[in-house]
Parts: structure tokens; C-alpha cells; sequence
């Protein structure tokens, strides 16, 4: 995307899309892979448009991308391999593993991270032993890799180092304790670098590709995309929830320090660096991913469904019939996700979705409920109040989900911006370039007086998701493991 931020009056920012490229992961063999050399080509096609769009040369880039993935790179600086989708199972039980020689409640008070089984710590300890990690000179996070196929500089940004679960938050640098009882060798990352940091210029041969005129700065930003969605937060004051909404759904607070409690540990609660110093507190939850594969599902069975009609169908179902966990590791990997679903409600005895609309209703529901608990937990565990919940990216367009978060949380939901990644990608950068300035707290005021939001109170029967919430806990103790 390219963007232009401008001061006019209390202050305007305009956002315009030049370019957009598909991410299509490819299997080959057993492996689930990302097609990196794909996205790189995607970004230099973007670079070409934007430069197209814009009177003058660009003033800053600014890479930010998913977490916890990464390229390896040998000695002379080749890409040894296409990187390793979290999606694929070859970290399967590498956790316990490690939890036999670093017991998990000794890690969480190390990193704050949540258990996920894909995290790049248990990526590194499945990859022991192999040809690419015994060659490896270097190791890019994914947004870190494309900065430097773009510039010729390493480096690796903070606010996706710390969704490593190799970064100690206290200290915001790499925990020794960690990498040691991994035997993960901290050298092969680049050193750390903060959002607003400089990340080099663009190459000649990248200039010569785009047709751009040099120089052009690339800029470090909250290279986690959620951590540049969650500057995008249109929020005023600190009593505020974030959802991040997307393939993931990242529900939390944003704090000025991490917690790292025994209770927080089992609520599998995370926490990972935000820009200006802040710390995400959050809990990752599965989110419209599950909707997502069960549009795939039905294409695939010869039943395309078209989702604006879907979500008004669902609509009209009755709410609360049946949750399930969107959370369950069941649902990770891709594949006929309508039927994963249904055999979840079976198992936990509930009424089993039929049709479409019953099972978009019940992913919906789940999610709302989701929402709720990890907003309630985040809340107690941290000892903040939250008047506020502030829905971002691509799921603050689904009104249903919107409106049932409102009515799960019991607190009114702020939707927008649906590009909140690419916007707050776009601030940090325009502060770095002196276009805007302020803290986050002005960086919120300038979108608040750009964007237009959408408000929705709670409504419904409270009592209702009091009830839903109830059973569905009692639910959850009597399945059994499968």
C-alpha cells in the first residue's frame, strides 16, 4: 500500500491502496511452505505502483507481515529453502520435549509467551539436525527477510522478535536461559532494532526494477502486523480493549509492562512487544480462520456460498445453540473445517450445525465468546478496567460479529479501521519522517479525526451469554481428550 499523511488542522491522513498481491502457501512433499520468492515479487509490483501514484520520490517503506516464521540464509547470503508455514506439523510434540528440560511455568516467566505450538522456538528445536539449519549463517523473520532483499541490511525488528518466545520482555533482548536449554545458537538473528528505526534504502537494482528514484528509506515498523494493527487502535485514554480480527483473532490490552504471573501462564496469555515501548497483552484465538476454511469446504463439495448472504442467514438463526472452542488446536491446520466443527458440538453433546448458515452462526458465536472470556481474563489477570472494545481489521466489516462481541462483552465496540495494520504501519513511518508527530496517544487522535467508525452498544439478553458461557465451561471439563 502506499499512503500520504498530511497536517490539516487537527490533522488528516489518507490512505490509498496502489497495489494488492494473493499469499498462497504451497505444499510440496510433506511440507507446508510459504511461496516467499511469490510475496517478494508481489512487494516489488507494489513498490512499481506506488511509485506510479505518487508525485515525487516515496519518502519512507515499511515491511510488516504474520509472526513467528522465518528464511534461513547461508554465508554468502542465498535463502536456503522456502520458509516453513506454522501451519505445518512437523512441531508436533516439540514442546513437551522441551518442557522435560525447561518446565513451562520457568519459559512463561522468562519469555510471557503463550503456549503455541508453532512459536519459533519449538520451529528451531524441529529443525535440529537438519541440512538448511546446520548451513545457516542467518536467520530473517519473513518481514526482516523482504527489508533485506530490499536493502542489503539484517536486522531483526522487536516487536516480531518477541513473538519468538526466544525474547525476554523485561529486558526486551534475547533470553540466554531460553536459547541454552533450546540449544538454539542466538547468533544467527541480526541485532535488534526498534519501530522508527532505520532499515537501510533501497538497492540500485530494486530501484532500477521499480523505476523509483533513490534514495528511498526503508523504516522499521511494528513488523508484527498486530503490533502495527494495535497502533492503528482509535482509542482515547488507556480503559480500552483491543480485537484484532483476521485469520487470528488477538484480543487484549495494551500495557506498559508484562505479566508474567502463574495465573497468567495458565490463562495462556501472551505477551509481545508493542511500538513506543508498550507491551501487547493478549490472547490468540483462531478467529475468522475457521469461517474462512468452511468457505473453502463448501467450495470445494460444489456448494459455493456467497458471504454476504451467508452472514445475513446466520443472522436470523437462533444465537447460542452451540460453541465450540476457537481456540482447539483441532481446527489449526487446514482442511474440511464444517466437519472438524460438527464433530466438536458432537462431542461435547450439543446440537450438531446442519446447514451453512447454522454453521457460520455457531463460529460466530464462538468467536463473540471467545472474545468475552479473553477480554475478562485479560482485565483480572492485568487489574484494568475496560469501558471500550475496539474491533480492527478485516472483521470490523462483519457487523454480525461486531454486534454479537458487543452483546458477549457487555461493553459497546468500536469497529474500524479495517486496514488498521497497513495504517499503523503507515504512522510510525510518517512520524520517522517527521510528517507527523506525537505519541501513540496523538498518532489515535489524528485516525479518530479521519476514520469513520461504527459504534455498537450491547443489546440481547445478557443473561443469555451468562447462561451460553456456563454451560459451555461445564462442557469443556467433561470432554474427553482425543
Amino acid at each position: 500500500m502506499a499512503a500520504q499523511a498530511s497536517d490539516r488542522g487537527a490533522g488528516t491522513l489518507r490512505l490509498h491502496e496502489a497495489h494488492r498481491f494473493p499469499n498462497r502457501p504451497v505444499r510440496t512433499g510433506d511440507t507446508l511452505h510459504w511461496d516467499i520468492l511469490s510475496l517478494y515479487g508481489g512487494v516489488l509490483d507494489g513498490l512499481r505502483a506506488a511509485g506510479a501514484h505518487t508525485s515525487g520520490p516515496l519518502a519512507s517503506v515499511g515491511i510488516d507481515s504474520w509472526a513467528v516464521d522465518y528464511g534461513l540464509l547461508d554465508a554468502s547470503g542465498a535463502l536456503l529453502g522456502n520458509p516453513v508455514h506454522y501451519r505445518d506439523p512437523r512441531t508436533e510434540g516439540e514442546a513437551a520435549k522441551l518442557a522435560a528440560v525447561l518446565p513451562p511455568r520457568d519459559l512463561y516467566a522468562a519469555t510471557g509467551l503463550q503456549h503455541l505450538p508453532f512459536n519459533t522456538l519449538y520451529q528451531l528445536t524441529a529443525a535440529r539436525g537438519s541440512a538448511a539449519l546446520e548451513a545457516a549463517h542467518r536467520l530473517l523473520l519473513v518481514p526482516d527477510l523482504i527489508a533485506h532483499w530490499l536493502t542489503g541490511v539484517a536486522g531483526t525488528e522487536l516487536t516480531n522478535a518477541s513473538t519468538t518466545q526466544l525474547l525476554d520482555p523485561l529486558t526486551r533482548y534475547w533470553s540466554r536461559q531460553v536459547a541454552d536449554a533450546a540449544g538454539i545458537d542466538l547468533t544467527l538473528f541480526a541485532p535488534l532494532r526498534e519501530p522508527g528505526d532505520p532499515a537501510g534504502e533501497l538497492l540500485p537494482h530494486v530501484l532500477a526494477e521499480t523505476g523509483l528514484a533513490g534514495p528511498v528509506p526503508v523504516t522499521a515498523v511494528g513488523s508484527h502486523d498486530t503490533a502495527s494493527a494495535v497502533v492503528a487502535v482509535p482509542a482515547s485514554g488507556e480503559d480500552f480493549a483491543y480485537i484484532a480480527t483476521g485469520t487470528w483473532s488477538l484480543a487484549g490490552l495494551e500495557l506498559r509492562a508484562p505479566v508474567l504471573t502463574e495465573e497468567s501462564r495458565e490463562a495462556n496469555f501472551t505477551n509481545e512487544l508493542g511500538v513506543d515501548g508498550t507491551v501487547r497483552y493478549l490472547r490468540n484465538i483462531m478467529g475468522l480462520w475457521l469461517l474462512q476454511e468452511c468457505l473453502r469446504a463448501w467450495e470445494a463439495q460444489g456448494a459455493p456460498q456467497r458471504l454476504d448472504r451467508l452472514l445475513r442467514e446466520a443472522a436470523d438463526v437462533p444465537g447460542l445453540r452451540t460453541l465450540v472452542d476457537a481456540g482447539d488446536p483441532a481446527f489449526l491446520a487446514p482442511g474440511d473445517m464444517p466437519r472438524r466443527i460438527a464433530d466438536a458440538c458432537r462431542r461435547a453433546g450439543a446440537p450438531v450445525p446442519v446447514t451453512p448458515a447454522e454453521t457460520t452462526r455457531c463460529v460466530l458465536d464462538s468467536l463473540a465468546h471467545a472474545h468475552r472470556r479473553a477480554l475478562d481474563d485479560a482485565q483480572r489477570l492485568a487489574g484494568r478496567t475496560v469501558r471500550t472494545a475496539h474491533v480492527v481489521g478485516g472483521g470490523a466489516h462483519n457487523t454480525l460479529l461486531c454486534q454479537l462481541t458487543a452483546d458477549a462483552c457487555g461493553l459497546p465496540v468500536v469497529a474500524g479501521p479495517a486496514e488498521a495494520a497497513a495504517l499503523g504501519n503507515v504512522l510510525v513511518q510518517a512520524r520517522t519522517a517527521g510528517a507527523v508527530r506525537g505519541d501513540l496517544a496523538d498518532l489515535r487522535a489524528l485516525l479518530r479525526g479521519t476514520l469513520e467508525l461504527r459504534r455498537y452498544e450491547p443489546s440481547g439478553d445478557r443473561a443469555a451469554w451468562e447462561s451460553a458461557a456456563r454451560r459451555f465451561l461445564g462442557a469443556e471439563r467433561h470432554i474427553p481428550a482425543t
